[in-house]
């Protein structure tokens, strides 16, 4: 049952880092099975292999490299959101151990999915806010905290899971505050 648990809450985590950088905590994911470090449902090995930490590790360069050309970091987003909801889908169900399929799957496109698109679209929210108020400017900043910030939720998720968790709470307490606070009232 607790592996159950850190496995819902690595899945969590891992999703909620997809809505920042889709590609980084696929590749963290495929670093932690290639190492052994965690061990993934059994149609998922293949994350671990040689093979595809070669092609993660590219994908989150390119990633990483792109959303730092101006206007090609916004139609990223474009698309991103998307993606970003079937990888957060793909980490639950490729983390989760021990449910059935129904309950896996139901969890991984709610928990895993719906938490990966409500970040990837605030995401999305503040880099259009800065290319508007910035000419662009700001973008860089706003690429660098959603980098780090994927970063280091992929590595909590995967080293102290329940942190995770707790961060991902937080995370999306931060965003419902701030959603409250920028939309207009219906007075």
């Amino acid at each position: 049952m607790t592996e159950t648990i850190i496995s819902i809450f690595l899945g969590i985590g891992l999703a909620a880092s997809v809505g920042f950088r889709v590609f980084v905590p696929l590749f963290a994911l495929s670093l932690a099975s290639y190492f052994n470090f965690w061990e993934l449902n059994e149609s998922w090995q293949w994350i671990g292999s040689l093979t595809a930490v070669i092609t993660l590790g590219v994908a989150t360069l390119v990633e990483i490299s792109a959303y730092y050309i101006p206007y090609l970091d916004n139609l990223l987003d474009t698309i991103a959101i998307p993606l970003a909801t079937i990888a957060g889908t793909a980490v639950m169900v490729s983390t989760v151990a021990d449910l059935s399929p129904i309950i896996t799957w139901s969890l991984a496109i709610i928990a895993g999915g719906g938490t990966a698109a409500a970040i990837k679209s605030s995401a999305g929210a503040t880099r259009l806010a800065s290319t508007t108020t910035t000419a662009g400017f700001g973008n860089p900043v706003v690429s660098t905290v959603e980098t780090g910030t994927s970063l280091v939720m992929s590595i909590f998720s995967i080293f102290l899971p329940v942190i995770a968790f707790v961060l991902v709470i937080l995370i999306l307490f931060i965003i419902f505050k701030l959603y409250k606070k920028i939309k207009p009232s219906k007075s």
